[in-house]
This record gives C-alpha cells, structure tokens and sequence, in this order.
C-alpha cells in the first residue's frame, strides 16, 4: 500500500476532486520542480486543513494563506530578514540549500517546508519544520505525504503537533476544504 493511499484510508479525501493544478505552469512559476507524493495529495486533497490543524499550501488557491506561490514568496522575505539577525538551522549552512514551504500550523505560525539540497531531486527532498515564532527547527528525514501520515497516525519523533492524538482513539480523522473551513472563494 502506498503512501497516500494510507493516508486516504486513515484521512478520506474529499467527496469532490479538487480542481486540477497545472502543475507545469505551477513549477514554471515557482521556478522549480515539485515531488511527485506532493503533486499526488495536491491531487486527491486540494487546499484544505487536515485535523483543524495542518493546512496544505496549493499553487493557484483562491486564498493567499493556502497559495504555494504566494507563501513560497512570503516565507522567502521573511527567512531572509529573519537570518539577518538569527542564525540558519544547521541544515541550511550547505551552500545552494534551501527551503520551499508546503504546509503549515493553524494559529501557530509554524511552517512546515521542503529541504531542498543543491544535486538533490525534488523527490530526494526531506521535510524541515519550523515552529515560527522561536529559532527552533526540526529535520524529518522523509518526503511531505509520509511525514503527514506519520503526524496524524501519532508515529511521528516530533515535539510539535501533540493536540492531534489528545482527542480518543476512535476519533475519525477529517480533511476540509479551503472553501468549507473559510467559505466560498470569491473567484
């Protein structure tokens, strides 16, 4: 059983696909090439919220707060002005690393990010949380679908995202859409 289609077991989709995403156009505009699992959930999930707590950035949204392209370019400004004055997690001291966000914390300002070293392929890429408001980050030497899982499934070594596995065993767990949790878009 793959990836994702664990995650669809323990997380459905939803009822109706979502848009489809250019995903040629989207890596022509964000001047890179995307892993496949991400290409993958973008696919089957869309731009939505996972649990009330994990939000997955989508290229093209309706909203700015869930838009790939438009987080890619804010969290860009921001780390810049950020390691001006604070040091780069040592993950990111490689000349030519760097890091591309796909998802965030709800009401956390944590993101979570692709760590994308020089030679490496999009799909050799790991994943790097930062928790936003303090100087920690955390490597998770796996691709964004499986470290998702691993969130929601409680099988993840992290520090973060304790909340999701307070709630009893037999809590299902739920994806909703951008347009559920922030209403319909306007375009």
């Amino acid at each position: 059983m793959s990836v994702l289609d664990a995650l669809v077991r323990l997380c459905p989709p939803p009822a109706d696909p979502p848009p489809g995403v250019d995903w040629e156009r989207a890596e022509r505009s964000l001047g890179t090439a995307l892993p496949t699992d991400y290409k993958q959930l973008v696919d089957t999930y869309g731009d939505g919220v996972f649990d009330d707590t994990i939000w997955l950035l989508v290229p093209g949204s309706a909203y700015d707060d869930c838009d790939l392209h438009a987080q890619a370019t804010e969290r860009a400004e921001i780390l810049t002005r950020l390691w001006e004055f604070e040091a780069k997690p040592a993950e990111l001291l490689e000349a030519g690393a760097r890091v591309v966000p796909w998802a965030f914390e709800e009401g956390t300002g944590a993101f979570l990010y692709w760590l994308a070293r020089p030679g490496q392929q999009p799909d050799e890429w790991t994943v790097l949380y930062n928790e936003g408001r303090g100087p920690l980050w955390e490597h998770h030497d796996t691709g964004c679908s499986a470290f998702l899982l691993a969130v929601l499934n409680g099988t993840a070594d992290t520090a973060y995202f304790d909340s999701l596995h307070e709630a009893p065993e037999s809590t299902r767990h739920c994806f909703a859409t951008a347009d559920q949790t922030l209403g319909a878009s306007q375009g």
